[in-house]
């Protein structure tokens, strides 16, 4: 499968000590890329001299999304805690999902802001959303 238009490819990955094989990065990438359009408006789409910030953007968003990805796979995913004293298991709920997810949006939402407020591309702030 081909991906088109990164803004951090697989070497600058590298360069900046990631370790993903390229199959999950260039996944990771496209929904961070994503994740970028959306608050951007899609104004770094046909940018071909893509800001460091952005590239740095994207390296920490690949790296949030990896590590949730992470935390919430494995064998006992509906586990939320577990007691071995007097063994006890706390099973996940669905508001204790809704609260992940929420809480993962904000973070990729912090991140997007802290690396790409302020950056201006062509003479545009890339953030910028209007009156």
């Amino acid at each position: 499968m081909e991906f088109s238009g990164q803004y951090l490819s697989y070497k600058n990955y590298l360069e900046l000590g990631g370790t993903l094989d390229q199959t999950p990065f260039n996944i990771l990438e496209f929904e961070a890329r994503k994740q970028i359009d959306l608050k951007t408006q899609g104004r770094l789409k046909n940018v071909t001299n893509v800001p460091q910030e952005v590239k740095m953007c994207v390296f920490a968003l690949i790296n949030s999304i990896n590590s949730y990805g992470s935390s919430t796979s494995g064998s006992n995913e509906n586990i939320a805690s577990e007691s071995t004293d007097g063994y006890s298991v706390s099973y996940v709920t669905g508001g204790t999902i809704q609260e992940m997810i929420k809480s993962k949006s904000v973070e990729l939402n912090d991140i997007i802001n802290t690396y790409l407020i302020g950056v201006v591309v062509n003479g545009e702030h890339i953030m910028y959303l209007g009156v």
